[in-house]
């Protein structure tokens, strides 16, 4: 298939990823081991280390990604762009089922991309080291848009960092927002090569249909998207989300298989006050590193 079939990962990224991490196991996230990563520099290059390194939490459809800088003599994999901007989402991965076919589309869009881009790294220290196809969409404003396709998902999604306490087991939306938001639409549109809808809180809305296995070894054929939304109206969908600067990843969706009783329970636990909104409940930017996240009941 030569289009994005489903919504991979999204990423929030932070210089010092220490505090990063601690946000992410209070919200009651398991969060894989440290890993740093490597691979080319230039599609064909050889293999470097980079300077960045991330610990993710593994859903069973998809994931989220906590990415720092580790080593700030290396290369730092947009850490450093990134942060300048703000503190928060800035990669959005959409995954694909073969990378040949969606590079050919792609430069037939006339997109500038040299070639699949292959990324590397270790599980844990010392494991087995997972491999990736990429197809980074190159100079986009709103960060890292990409299509990914995992080459070894069973090493990833391991059991044993797969079991959160807030019951978290599906990533089903990544929000953004931009002034107009048919810039960031046009975009995304051409890197998934699929249409665009209208958003019924006003703006732009790219569905994606789903395939079984494709965001995860054992994940269902689920109906994922990304929201793209004017700056006027991301108010409907996150309230008292503060605009840092534009383009904006603003926040995500994640699913729980238990209508949001263990999440619940954890913020009153550590005090934190979600917003109730259509579906879930918000934790502001301000608890999860910057991303607005909304735990939706199933």
């Amino acid at each position: 298939m030569s289009t994005a079939v489903a919504l991979d990962h999204v990423a929030v990224v932070a210089r010092n990823l220490p505090p990063l991490v601690a946000a992410y196991e209070r919200l009651g996230f398991a969060l894989s081991p440290l890993s740093r990563q490597s691979g080319p520099l230039r599609p064909g290059g050889p293999v470097e280390t980079f300077g960045s390194g991330n610990r993710c939490a593994f859903l069973r459809h998809g994931y989220i990604e906590l990415l720092g800088l580790l080593d700030p003599a290396l290369h730092a994999n947009g850490v450093d762009r990134f942060t300048a901007r703000y503190g928060g989402l800035h990669i959005v991965a959409l995954a694909m089922q073969d990378e040949e076919a969606n590079l050919a589309r792609l430069h037939a869009a006339g997109v500038p991309i040299p070639g699949v881009s292959r990324l590397q790294r270790a599980v844990e220290p010392g494991g087995p080291v997972a491999h990736f196809a990429r197809l980074p969409l190159p100079d986009a404003p709103e960060g890292r848009l990409q299509l990914i396709r995992h080459l070894s998902a069973e090493l990833v999604w391991d059991a044993r960092w797969m079991g959160h306490a807030n019951a978290a087991d599906a990533l089903t939306e990544v929000i953004l927002v931009n002034d107009p938001a048919a810039e960031s639409a046009a975009r995304f549109s051409r890197l998934a090569g699929l249409p665009l809808v209208p958003d019924p809180a006003g703006g732009v809305l790219l569905e994606l249909p789903g395939a079984a296995g494709a965001a995860g070894p054992d994940a269902p054929v689920l109906r994922t998207a990304v929201r793209i939304l004017e700056p006027a109206t991301l108010p409907r969908v996150l309230p008292s989300v503060a605009i840092p600067a534009l383009p904006f990843i603003a926040g995500m969706v994640v699913r729980t298989s238990d209508g949001n009783a263990a999440i619940r329970a954890i913020l009153a636990r550590e005090g934190i006050a979600p917003a109730e909104v259509p579906g879930g409940v918000m934790v502001p930017p301000e608890q999860a590193g910057g991303a607005a996240i909304i735990f939706a009941a199933s």
